[in-house]
């Protein structure tokens, strides 16, 4: 396992918004979509990144576990880190040799037995459902809604932990209907313990601009204050 080696973009030592507690963050390079809100767009080329082995990450990850606390751990973002399941395998499995939580986060649009592998290792799933209509899905972020609702229905059966997360973008999702499903989505599987909305956010357009890239979303608005609360307030209710 510890040879196994990966494709990393970047690493955050000490995130708060990537699972529970204190988190050591790895963003794995690739990404098999195209989200139109997306702000990592320097995640989406296979080629590139650094490479490292399961084992230099995992060392890396134990000089921080005095800050993890109770619920802290190591998590494994991207792109998509299960275009790399072998990777987050090894890394996962060595991280559970030493004790460490480990948490992925994953649009759950691809399936594979390496797929099932990586989920073998992990304590909890940060599962993207990016909005609760076929069509926007098609458009919007480049799969069908069924991949991670399938996806899902996997985690459920296997009862691995999930937080449910959705990206809050004015005029697309940011209203009750889309809530209101949302949370439907979320009642109906056990393993849910925890929903999020996430405010949609334009910082990301430096980086559209410096890779020449069109960010799709940037005419749009970010969501004020209010709507949050509101949105939340429906979903909480």
């Amino acid at each position: 396992m510890d040879s196994v080696k990966g494709y990393v973009h970047s690493i955050q030592s000490l995130g708060t918004l990537d699972g529970p507690g204190v988190r050591f963050v790895v963003f794995l390079q690739g990404c098999n979509l195209r989200c139109g809100c997306c702000h990592n767009p320097d995640t989406w080329a296979m080629s590139g990144g650094t490479e490292y082995t399961a084992g230099q990450i995992v060392e890396k990850a134990v000089r921080y576990r005095e800050y993890f606390g109770a619920e802290g751990g190591i998590t494994i973002s991207g792109g998509e880190p299960l275009l790399q399941a072998e990777f987050v395998q090894a890394v996962f499995a060595l991280c559970h040799e030493k004790g460490i939580n480990t948490c992925l986060d994953t649009s759950g649009s691809i399936w594979n037995d390496a797929v099932k592998a990586a989920l073998q290792e992990t304590d909890r799933v940060l599962l993207d459902i990016k909005y609760t209509s076929e069509s926007q899905y098609r458009d919007y972020v480049g799969c069908s809604l069924q991949a991670p609702l399938d996806f899902l229905a996997y985690l459920n059966e296997q009862e691995i932990p999930v937080t449910l997360r959705q990206v809050t973008i004015p005029t697309l999702n940011d209203n009750e209907e889309t809530i209101l499903a949302f949370k439907a989505i979320a009642e109906k599987h056990s393993c849910v313990d925890k929903t999020e909305l996430l405010p949609f956010r334009k910082i990301c357009q430096v980086k559209y601009d410096k890779m020449g890239l069109k960010f799709r979303f940037a005419h749009l608005p970010e969501p004020t204050r209010d709507c949050m609360n509101e949105l939340n307030r429906i979903l909480s209710k």
